[in-house]
């Protein structure tokens, strides 16, 4: 093999690599692939029913939708095709991490079971202490979190 076949094979497997790193840069997904080779969002929670339930439903692989290199489990075809229509709406903020770790400058898994909606936005908590402590000041923590959340969006987790 000559050194430009090789340079050419290591470009190739960088592209190839870019989507996966970005999605878990930026969005926390599950240890692992889907069956697409996407990782999978929200640990396969249907994140419409974040919206429409009393609570987090589990999604099934059946009903699957892919947004930015993610994917997303659905428990239904119309839980799907609402989130196939405004995919923006019906995701976590700060691509699913812990809205409260957002605003201390870290990336911490976010639990649906510790979950908010503010004006029509899903925030995601660690566990029940730390939804605790943003139930104290949620303004502040929200604030907080979208001023610091350009600065690390694209640092991996480890680096923070």
């Amino acid at each position: 093999m000559t050194r430009f076949s090789i340079l050419i094979t290591a470009a190739a497997f960088a592209i190839a690599l870019a989507p996966a790193a970005f999605a878990a840069d930026e969005t926390n997904v599950a240890n692992g692939l889907t069956l697409s080779g996407h990782p999978l969002g929200m640990h396969g929670f249907d994140p419409v029913s974040m919206f429409k339930a009393d609570a987090p439903i589990l999604g099934d692989a059946e009903f699957t939708s892919a947004h930015e290199g993610v994917d997303y489990y659905f428990a239904t075809t119309e839980t799907k095709a609402a989130f196939d229509a405004d995919p923006a709406a019906m995701l976590p903020q700060f691509g699913g991490f812990c809205a409260f770790g957002v605003f201390v400058g870290k990336k911490l898994d976010g639990d649906v079971r510790y979950a908010d909606i503010v004006d029509g936005k899903l925030y995601l908590f660690v566990n029940k202490a730390i939804f605790d402590k943003y139930l104290e000041d949620k303004e502040a923590v929200i604030a907080g979190a979208y001023a610091k959340w350009p600065g690390i969006k694209a640092t991996p987790v480890g680096d923070l």
